[in-house]
């Protein structure tokens, strides 16, 4: 399916990989369904966390503070939004339309204890859900630094999303 957010996509120059499958004992994508005054169906979707897979493979490995700069910690939590956004699509039937908007976003950042910058990598998903989703795309966020990621990810992003 093709709609505005598909080609906001295309205008990034952004194709969406194929969802990646989990690795461990969970579920890529939750979708929880609430009603609202008017009677009309919504619901949240919850995506599990997303490393920074490109290829199938981690493309952004190791700590930040230690041989990961904030730069490639910016690209490597944009490519988890990309991964996200393949999650999400899956979860609304191919239709990215059907994203109302961006509530929240959990940012993990693999780095050294004296690593500060973790604002600012997380900024690199932050930054593409405006760009894709506009004023739709702004969320509240919580951003952690942690001493290792699974397959030494130098970053992982998890998201909700309301969805109509």
């Amino acid at each position: 399916m093709s709609g505005r957010i598909e080609a906001r996509l295309k205008e990034l120059g952004i194709a969406l990989p194929e969802p990646a499958t989990p690795i461990a004992n969970y579920i890529p994508c939750n979708v929880v369904d609430f009603a609202v005054e008017t009677g009309r169906r919504h619901g949240l979707a919850v995506i599990s966390g997303q490393v920074p897979l490109r290829d199938g493979k981690i493309a952004f490995t190791g700590k930040l503070g230690a041989g990961v700069s904030p730069e490639e910690g910016q690209a490597a939590a944009r490519l988890c939004f990309i991964n996200l956004l393949a999650q999400l699509k899956a979860a609304c039937l191919g239709d990215l339309d059907r994203v109302k908007r961006v509530v929240r976003l959990g940012g993990f950042i693999a780095a050294t204890p004296d690593f500060t910058q973790h604002a600012q990598v997380m900024n690199g998903a932050s930054d593409l859900a405006v760009e894709v989703f506009g004023e739709a795309g702004r969320h509240a966020r919580t951003t952690i630094g942690v001493p290792s990621l699974p397959g030494d990810a130098a970053v992982e992003v998890e998201g909700l999303f309301e969805i109509g």
